[in-house]
């Protein structure tokens, strides 16, 4: 049985589909959300080898024309060199505005396949297959797509919806426990900032209920999404752990991974909420708690002083301040704006 999620009040709306075997639904999908008969396949090099030819046999007997580019995985290839070199190959194959995109894989794939989908020709159909717990749950979902720049995560991109959205859950078989736990890491954001019962339900194995913690993510998302499409206000909720996570990326050199990253950066946040007066308690505690459970990280030796000179460049900064997702408790978030000159202070208290 398969379930579904309409993101819906936007321009474009979409289903999300979810489910062991959900794949097998997309040739039937597919004239029901786009005119495109051609397709670009996009995966990275890791996925190509699991999932490519299953999914090119199943467009091909559905009547669908594919070619497909493969790239590099990891997030050093999240870069505008390999959306060139996608728009690039789609002009070499004649791709027209009447064509669409598939992107077949986690996060980084999605993004960078999006993004692609955006500028070529000023726009053509795409459609996620997401591939990773985390790419379901979150980066699938909700339009944003972009790329990487030397001097920080996410700094080129734009809000494109994708056509269709396919969750199939049998792609988790294959994925290796500590890119599960990068998924686990965002589902356990949502409970913190909106829904504690979620929360809760992530303290012990929650594998036999996946397709139902997958779908109440999407569900909370969509809803975020369609409240606020491009970014302007509430869902920018969603970023809880996400500016110093971002930060703790990129000063890696993105050897820490995102899910990863965004645990630490939800226990810091947590702790200045708590140091500044914007949480009665301190939740960092418990938040640290769950994500041991789950085999995630609550700290990093990164330098504050680095940490900040990445976070003085976040996406998220207008003019003279940022604005921060901190907790008030359990399941309930706020934005708190802060002058970028106080950044400094608030890391401190993070450490």
């Amino acid at each position: 049985m398969f379930k579904s999620i309409t993101v819906s009040k936007i321009a474009s709306p979409y289903d999300c589909i979810i489910g062991s075997g959900a794949l097998e639904l997309l040739t039937e999908k597919i004239p029901l959300v786009t005119n495109a008969r051609r397709f670009l396949v996009i995966t990275d090099d890791t996925v190509d080898s699991l999932y490519s030819d299953k999914l090119l046999s199943l467009l091909s007997d559905g009547g669908f024309d594919c070619v497909k580019f493969v790239f590099p995985h990891g997030e050093n290839h999240k870069n505008l060199g390999t959306v060139s070199d996608i728009l690039e190959f789609a002009a070499d194959n004649r791709f027209t505005r009447s064509d669409g995109i598939i992107a077949l894989g986690g996060g980084i794939c999605g993004d960078v396949a999006g993004f692609a989908a955006a500028i070529m020709l000023r726009g053509i159909d795409f459609i996620q297959i997401p591939t990773t717990f985390l790419a379901m749950i979150d980066s699938s979902v909700g339009g944003k797509t972009g790329v990487n720049l030397v001097h920080g995560k996410n700094l080129a991109g734009a809000f494109y919806q994708p056509k269709l959205v396919i969750c199939d859950t049998d792609f988790l078989d294959t994925l290796p426990p500590e890119r599960f736990s990068d998924g686990t890491a965002e589902a356990i954001k949502y409970g913190a900032v909106f829904d504690k019962a979620l929360f809760d339900r992530l303290a012990s194995d929650f594998r036999a209920d996946i397709s139902d913690i997958i779908y109440r993510c999407i569900q909370l998302k969509a809803t975020v999404v369609a409240e606020d499409e491009f970014d302007n206000g509430r869902r920018q909720l969603l970023n809880f752990g996400h500016t110093i996570g971002h930060a703790i990326e990129k000063c890696s050199d993105f050897e820490i991974s995102h899910g990863h990253a965004v645990a630490i950066g939800m226990v810091m946040a947590a702790r200045a909420a708590y140091k500044t007066g914007i949480s009665s308690e301190d939740f960092s505690p418990a938040i640290a708690d769950i994500l041991s459970r789950n085999n995630l990280p609550s700290s990093t030796d990164i330098p504050a002083s680095d940490l900040l000179s990445v976070m003085q460049l976040d996406k998220k900064r207008k003019s003279g301040s940022i604005t921060l997702v901190l907790p008030k408790k359990i399941g309930e978030c706020v934005l708190h704006k802060i002058p970028v000159c106080e950044l400094e202070n608030f890391i401190n208290l993070a450490i």
